[in-house]
């Protein structure tokens, strides 16, 4: 968010969603469905795919968790928490993650894909396939807002 959020959210937005909503999500992780890039070495980007009904944030968003199961055959798999380090963007991470993302969901039964997207990555994902739904006003624990956008894709 400090790397690439700029211009789209202020330097209160971005500090506030990283203390109240981005971060790690041990459910994503201990379903192993949490993918993580390197180059030599070095961590690139991460994000995954998730089977639960928690629509998007750590685990450190707390309104927003729930970790009901999402049925494949009536519900979109939820793709979330893509990272890419700003020194990496435009290299191919983000589409290598979303990808393998993509496989794992499909693997498990899902045709169907939705995410919230923070305003950065908006043309990334509309560029992979997905819609835009509708506009999500998150607000934080402090009263900040959020913009977002919730995207679905369906094969």
């Amino acid at each position: 968010m400090r790397g690439l959020g700029p211009p789209h959210y202020d330097a209160t937005q971005i500090e506030s969603s990283l203390v109240h909503l981005f971060g790690v999500d041990t459910a994503m992780i201990d379903d192993g469905t949490y993918l993580v890039a390197e180059d030599a070495g070095r961590l690139a980007g991460a994000g995954g795919w998730s089977r639960r009904r928690t629509p998007f944030g750590g685990d450190r968003a707390g309104a927003v968790r729930d970790a009901g199961l999402r049925d494949p055959a009536t519900d979109p798999a939820i793709l979330r928490a893509f990272y890419v380090h700003p020194d990496m963007s435009r290299r191919g991470v983000g589409r290598l993650l979303l990808d393998a993302a993509e496989a794992g969901a499909r693997a498990a039964g899902f045709t169907r894909y939705e995410l919230v997207s923070t305003l950065p990555g908006l043309a990334f994902y509309a560029a992979n396939g997905y819609r835009e739904v509708e506009p999500v006003e998150i607000t934080l624990p402090d009263g900040v807002p959020i913009g977002a956008v919730r995207m679905q894709k369906i094969g």
